[in-house]
């Protein structure tokens, strides 16, 4: 049942491993929110659960390249299982642990298990595709992955306002289901969805090229590559000063006169509104798709103007005047709802919407023409391993951004009056987009090298492969 399947086989798969590609965000998500009830179970400091978190995403970015570069070796299914078992044995650890050192170990090994999750995932997912829809659907991919990390924070305030342990419990079980979701599968035959090679592998032909340690230094000749993995760094550090957007109209709040209590509720509503934005990456994908059909350079450029094109908007966004009408003694359903009817009865509250939910749309173009890049300028072996390259910078970008964003706001305090400190701090965090945006630039440069160079590269291959013997996928020997 998995080996061979039609559409609608094909169709399962795509929905499995774009729907099951959040669960790594929902298990980083999770933590945060119950960091207070975690500390105090275990008797320590808040901040060393925070380090829990921090290194968690450190350990997950490394070992992705790890199973990147098997998965692009071998069979990715059995993988993907043991990447996910393992998350999810890191889950019902968590859960279990009695003491602060067990809690640490156990989520390092459920963080090893993530790092399977996406960049496995990822080149599975981009054997699946035809070029023509990889924007589409790798924005369904990213947009999955920003869901997940909703439902993660959902899920941790939610179900662990009693019990801290219960979410990690729930989640352990949601992997256990996971798994099973994977085993029926297609199995994704490596390189299926580049045109020049699909009529050979219908036949029967198998592609059987990998990658091996010789040919790394091959993915720096792609000169797209380098910018696609470098400017991972800027734009992290940039997409990470956005999380401080609830603080920043927190401080807003507090500057009109409300209570701490209410400017926190307002804070996260107004930060969680002006996310919507986000989910137009599929406005992304589309018209990287339609661009690309035109010009090779399409992707990038698409990419390139929309982080460049964002930066003034930003910048307006966290000086623009705010005024918030919110029942400063009212309860927190009674403030979400002033709130949102703010949106309609300030107008500088619309102006603000509006303006992030476009800065935001604009970046977002980002994601999925970033994913749609790394399988047009790569052979399938090369694929999931470029991609873990790339990741890996994302979250060293995170890491920079989180840790240097707090000194920021300290910093400007002695200049700034809150919440004037928030909004020049932001708004300087933003200018990181610029070499984001540049190296997009250079991308789209050599894009249409790189990818002329793989389409001949891969019809040469085509032409060896169906002169190869029609073999049993699972039984062929590895080119190395």
């Amino acid at each position: 049942m998995t080996t061979t399947g039609g559409r609608v086989h094909r169709i399962y798969s795509v929905v499995v491993f774009i729907v099951l590609a959040s669960l790594d965000n929902v298990a980083v998500g999770l933590v945060p929110p119950l960091y207070g009830s975690i500390a105090d179970s275990y008797d320590v400091p808040l901040g060393l659960i925070g380090t829990v978190t921090a290194t968690s995403f450190l350990i997950s970015a490394v070992a992705s390249v790890a199973w990147a570069y098997y998965g692009d070796r071998g069979n990715r299914k059995p993988l993907l299982m043991i990447g996910t078992l393992l998350w999810a044995a890191g889950m019902a650890g968590s859960a279990l642990a009695g003491t602060y050192l067990l809690f640490f170990v156990s989520m390092v090994a459920g963080a090893v298990g993530l790092g399977a999750v996406s960049s496995v995932g990822f080149s599975v997912v981009s054997d699946l595709i035809k070029p023509k829809r990889r924007g589409l659907v790798m924005s369904l991919w990213g947009l999955s992955q920003g869901i997940g990390t909703f439902l993660g924070t959902l899920l941790g305030g939610v179900l662990g306002a009693a019990d801290w342990r219960r979410p990690f419990l729930v989640l352990s079980a949601v992997g256990l289901v996971a798994t099973v979701a994977y085993f029926f599968t297609y199995d994704i035959r490596r390189g299926q969805s580049d045109p020049e090679l699909a009529e050979a592998i219908a036949e029967g032909h198998e592609y059987d090229y990998r990658i091996s340690m010789k040919s790394l230094p091959a993915i720096g000749h792609r000169r797209t590559n380098v910018w696609l993995i470098l400017q991972g760094l800027p734009a992290q550090i940039a997409f990470g000063s956005l999380v401080w957007l609830p603080v920043l109209f927190r401080e807003r709040a507090i500057d009109q006169g409300y209570p701490t209590e209410t400017a926190i509720v307002v804070g996260s509503v107004f930060a969680t509104l002006f996310q919507l934005g986000g989910a137009l990456s599929i406005l992304g994908g589309l018209l990287g798709d339609k661009l690309q059909r035109r010009t090779l350079r399409g992707r990038a450029l698409v990419a390139s103007v929309g982080i460049l094109a964002a930066v003034p908007l930003y910048l307006v966004l966290f000086f623009l005047p705010f005024k918030i009408d919110v029942p400063p003694d009212a309860g927190s359903g009674q403030i979400v709802g002033s709130a949102l009817a703010s949106v309609f009865t300030e107008p500088s509250v619309g102006l603000t919407l509006l303006i992030a939910i476009v800065a935001l749309a604009l970046t977002s173009a980002n994601s999925p023409n970033w994913y749609a890049l790394i399988a047009d300028v790569n052979p399938p072996e090369y694929r999931g391993t470029v991609y873990s390259l790339g990741n890996l910078t994302n979250g060293v970008g995170r890491a920079a951004g989180n840790g240097l964003i707090p000194l920021a706001f300290a910093g400007l305090a002695s200049t700034y009056a809150s919440p004037l400190n928030y909004s020049v701090g932001l708004a300087a965090f933003q200018l990181f987009f610029i070499p984001t945006g540049v190296m997009y630039w250079l991308a789209s440069r050599s894009s249409a090298r790189d990818i002329t160079g793989l389409h001949s590269l891969l019809e040469k291959r085509a032409e060896e492969t169906a002169s190869s013997p029609i073999t049993d996928p699972r039984d062929n020997e590895m080119k190395r």
